[in-house]
């Protein structure tokens, strides 16, 4: 016996047609505004701090004084002629610049978030209400898509995900950098551990990243034909589907690194640990 199956005849879609949704405010009856309203407050607490952080320029290192090596993440690396001794492994590759050296650096990280998938349905809904929530009326009139600046600069992720991988190499090296002690040797303390979880956060946050599991998988007709991509595809899957989790996990573990690094070089409290 043969069976025949109708294919279902095609939705067009326009771009720049009128926006849908429902016809009244909202069709909902739970608190459904909570969620982009928490959203909205920490992403704007972050940009806040970022930008403190960024504009501050000291207390970003923690250096032989305190036998300690710690480096702030949002000044790392320490690339600029403005960079405290100690904080520039990798050399001064722009000797003039002689204001904060995040100002030099951050774009790459945050252009990373800006752009990531997940992020852009976190702000879209919180702080652009495109829209809000499932089943509440849009707040645009028009929809054109990420066809249009400044949206289409979105397409640019993929290119930031492999900047970032190179960033994250770096915070990994500072990370291992923080076990030695000067003054004591190898050495163990809070700040190492924070580093290191932060490296950590950072690595699974940009391997649970969509365009990693395209990279791994994508436009590949055969599995069998690609066995090494298949399971590199098969490794990032099921970070893939944690990718929001290590997205906020990450965000508020670069925040706290940062924060804690300023805190004690800033004597505001103490790094406590041990050396072998």
């Amino acid at each position: 016996m043969t069976t025949t199956v109708e294919e279902a005849p095609g939705t067009p879609v326009a771009i720049g047609g009128t926006r849908g949704g429902p016809d009244k405010p909202t069709l909902r009856k739970d608190r459904w505004w909570i969620e982009p309203a928490v959203t909205f407050t920490i992403l704007t607490a972050f940009a806040v701090y970022a930008t403190f952080a960024a504009f501050m320029n000291r207390d970003y290192y923690v250096g032989p004084a305190l036998h300690r090596n710690l480096i702030a993440p949002l000044d790392s690396p320490c690339l600029t002629g403005s960079c405290v001794p100690g904080t520039h492994p990798f050399g001064v590759w722009i000797s003039a610049w002689h204001i904060t050296p995040a100002l030099l650096i951050l774009i790459f990280p945050l252009g990373f978030r800006l752009t990531c998938y997940y992020y852009r349905k976190a702000y879209y809904r919180s702080f652009w209400f495109s829209p809000p929530a499932c089943g509440v009326a849009d707040a645009h009139g028009s929809y054109s898509g990420e066809t249009r600046i400044p949206l289409i600069l979105q397409n640019i992720h993929r290119y930031f995900f492999w900047l970032l991988l190179i960033f994250n190499a770096i915070l990994t090296y500072d990370a291992v950098e923080a076990f030695r002690q000067p003054g004591y040797g190898i050495g163990i303390s809070v700040g190492t551990v924070i580093l290191c979880l932060n490296a950590s956060f950072l690595w699974l946050y940009s391997l649970s990243c969509h365009a990693c599991r395209h990279f791994c998988g994508g436009q590949v007709r055969s599995f069998a034909k690609h066995p090494i991509r298949y399971k590199l595809w098969k490794l990032v899957t099921p970070l893939n589907a944690r990718h929001m989790q290590f997205a906020w996990i990450s965000l508020f573990g670069v925040a706290l690194c940062d924060l804690y690094v300023r805190l004690v070089a800033s004597g505001t409290i103490t790094d406590p640990g041990f050396h072998f």
